[in-house]
């Protein structure tokens, strides 16, 4: 497996990529012919239209001019919404405390716990062995084994309320998974060509790589003369791409070019808007409540400006961080023929047919269904197969082909629920803040997390 880096060692690399500042749809060798494992139904194929009755490139959702993708990193449903009153969160106890609880090696108990502030420790892993030691054969139940005990630590609205906003009032997403059981890079990759291509991990080797056969969203974006940009701060992600990178410097503009735009009413058809990763990406050891405060950034940006009546927005998250999460991530559509870069032993068996966990997801848009959860299976490429839907472009690969298109969250066709855009609380950062410091989140686990394994019982002779 790829050797794991430091956030700041992603930084600098992104640092020295930032200073260079139609796709050929070739079909899998023995996927012809694939069946769903779950519906045993065809699976369409890449290359593939959404709607065969039309020509690629055709506007096929007018409503909509804007889709904007804001995604942040590393935490899971339950880290971060599990006591939402909506949606499939915590089983919570008559005291209404959740009740999940992961072994450690010992045997002791570590029961999910609220963190004590908005700062993280430098600890949970998401990694490729981690992910697959918290899955555990689908149990869920190896978390603590896999990133030790902070991996049961929670948030609440108390620290994050922006966030509990913005998950009540919007469409939100409890059956949305991370793309695969890995890191940043891989879940990227998915993000923005339907596959992993390969890697599992998040290393600097993987920077400037080279895209797929069937290349990139941005590949079939430019194909169909379709506009778009990387709005970022230090990093932009297209930079997981070297064509992409190189290609299309024109479209790879600084954050503040993105206020701007939203403010006139120029942001293009495709928006990717990216944190500053070192400090406001939410990763562990951040302080989460910079990067929520980012957010609402971006989100009210995009809802004050005269482009909001015809916007989308998606915010989730790449993976869970090594983070608890009780909902077994299903099986997956296998993106392609390209298996993960493992050796097993050591690593872990697995491949790229089963998501990984899920994360928070929710849909902002004026079209956005009041009261609504969605329970549908999505994962990062549903963000890929709305582009798709919306101009009818064709599928990079065989798990973009075959995934939801997040417009069961819209009604398209009734009066806007959110015209006006709704008022949503205030961050945390400026409302409540934990003044903490970054890796210093109070004591992990803390006091009467951890119980000891209960005691068989012994008949007395």
């Amino acid at each position: 497996m790829g050797r794991p880096i430091s956030r700041r060692q992603f930084v600098q690399a992104g640092a020295a990529l930032g200073a260079g500042l139609g796709a050929s749809l070739a079909l899998p060798p023995g996927m012809a012919g694939a069946l769903d494992a779950a519906t045993h139904a065809p699976l369409r194929r890449p290359g593939s239209l959404p709607n065969r009755h039309l020509p690629a490139g055709t506007n096929a959702v007018p409503q909509i001019d804007h889709i904007i993708v804001l995604m942040m990193e590393n935490h899971s449903y339950d880290n971060y919404l599990g006591l939402l009153d909506r949606g499939d969160g915590f089983t919570l106890d008559k005291a209404h405390q959740p009740t999940a609880a992961n072994a450690e090696t010992t045997g002791d108990f570590v029961h999910a716990f609220p963190m004590a502030n908005a700062c993280q420790s430098n600890g949970p892993s998401q990694s490729w062995n981690s992910s697959h030691v918290s899955y555990n054969g689908g149990r869920n139940d190896g978390f603590v084994r896999g990133s030790g005990p902070v991996a049961m630590g929670y948030f609440s609205s108390e620290q994050i309320p922006f966030y509990y906003s913005l998950a009540k009032t919007f469409p939100l997403c409890d059956r949305w998974f991370s793309s695969v059981l890995a890191q940043t890079y891989p879940n990227r990759r998915f993000l923005m060509a339907g596959t992993a291509y390969g890697i599992v991990s998040t290393d600097t080797k993987y920077l400037l790589g080279p895209s797929p056969a069937n290349g990139t969203i941005f590949d079939q974006l430019n194909a169909h003369g379709i506009s778009w940009r990387d709005y970022f701060n230090d990093l932009p992600q297209v930079g997981l791409f070297k064509s992409v990178f190189t290609g299309n410097q024109d479209k790879i503009h600084p954050i503040a070019q993105y206020y701007a735009d939203a403010a006139a009413g120029t942001l293009p058809a495709v928006s990717f808007v990216d944190a500053e990763f070192e400090m406001e990406s939410e990763e562990d050891p951040q302080d989460i409540q910079v990067g929520e405060a980012f957010v609402s950034r971006v989100i009210h940006a995009a809802m004050q400006g005269p482009g909001w009546d015809k916007t989308v927005l998606i915010w989730t998250y790449d993976e869970g961080g090594g983070y608890y999460d009780h909902v077994p991530p299903p099986r997956a559509v296998k993106p392609d023929n390209i298996p993960p870069d493992i050796q097993v032993p050591p690593d872990q068996p697995g491949g790229y047919d089963r998501y990984g966990f899920r994360v928070p997801a929710a849909i902002v848009s004026p079209y956005a269904r009041r009261d609504y959860v969605s329970h549908v299976v999505h994962d990062h490429t549903s963000i890929l197969k709305l582009i798709e839907t919306k101009w009818n472009l064709p599928a990079l690969t065989y798990r973009d082909a075959n995934a939801d298109d997040l417009l069961d969250a819209l009604d398209l066709h009734g009066t806007p629920a959110f015209r006006e855009p709704p008022k949503l609380a205030e961050p945390g950062a400026t409302s409540r803040p934990s003044n903490c410091l970054p890796g210093q989140p109070g004591p992990i686990p803390p006091p009467g997390a951890v119980t000891p394994p209960p005691r068989a019982h012994v008949k007395a002779g």
